[in-house]
């Protein structure tokens, strides 16, 4: 049995990070999902005319990532929610984080733990406390000696990538991020990026993940919804490896699994 645990922050940023290279693996009998949220998304913009109230927006989110995941085709094995306020993760005591973070991985003993890494990909204040926070309960797995813990990776943009996308929004007469901007994406260099897995076979469950976050339609999608061209977006996950240290790989791995069978 091989597990893969993803650990964000809210609600949707699975399902742009690991939906397609979950895909990927759906039909496997061995590999098992497990996922961690930090927050239902409570704080999140509630699109207009949407159905929809602070009060009852986190629980709404809920239920829209779980039925993301259903039509992704692949449910988590295990789906924790630790509740913490959206917005205000980078509040909560760091040791809490961690311990909450660590209870679950510790039972699971995942062999690839995915997270943000420190840019956050947008720079969002929650992502970055969770991933840091991850990465010092993958610490802990590596320190104990266990089974599991083989590899810690961070979500991430190419640079390169991230300029074609900006250029392309462009062209559209689209709004262009702002590397420098809070919950604006930016990228990294790309001598950084240790994975980029192939999810254009699988592009089309990624989206039809995506459209269950109704709620979040206008923060995820720019109108009028182009599903083609969010399938032609979406073809590619990319990572960064953060454990084990070492030297940059004489070429980029394939898949977050890759390699570790030869392993010890």
């Amino acid at each position: 049995m091989v597990t893969f645990a993803g650990v964000f922050a809210h609600p949707d940023d699975d399902a742009y990070g690991i939906a397609g290279t979950v895909a990927l693996h759906a039909d496997e009998p061995d590999f098992r999902f497990v996922l961690i949220h930090a927050t239902e998304g409570e704080g999140g913009d509630i699109r207009p005319g949407f159905d929809a109230t602070p009060d009852t927006l986190g629980a709404i989110r809920r239920a829209e990532d779980e039925a993301g995941w259903r039509a992704v085709g692949r449910p988590p094995d295990r789906h924790e929610w630790l509740g913490h306020p959206d917005g205000a993760v980078a509040d909560v005591p760091f040791a809490v984080l961690v311990d909450e973070i660590w209870t679950v991985l510790e039972e699971e003993r995942p062999s690839v733990v995915c997270t943000f890494g420190p840019d956050g990909i947008f720079g969002h204040p929650d992502h970055i406390a969770v991933g840091a926070a991850t990465d010092a309960a993958f610490a802990r797995g590596v320190a104990d000696g266990g089974p599991g813990f083989r590899r810690l990776i961070h979500g991430v943009i190419p640079h390169t990538v991230f300029e074609r996308w900006n250029a392309q929004r462009a062209a559209l007469g689209l709004s262009v991020f702002d590397p420098t901007a809070m919950y604006h994406m930016r990228g990294v260099p790309d001598e950084t990026v240790d994975i980029a897995v192939d999810t254009s076979s699988v592009a089309h469950r990624t989206v039809a993940g995506l459209l269950e976050h109704r709620s979040q339609h206008h923060v995820i999608f720019d109108y009028p919804i182009d599903v083609d061209r969010w399938r032609r977006v979406l073809t590619r996950e990319w990572h960064t490896i953060a454990w084990p240290p070492r030297a940059r790989p004489a070429r980029r791995l394939t898949d977050v699994l890759d390699g570790l069978a030869e392993a010890p």
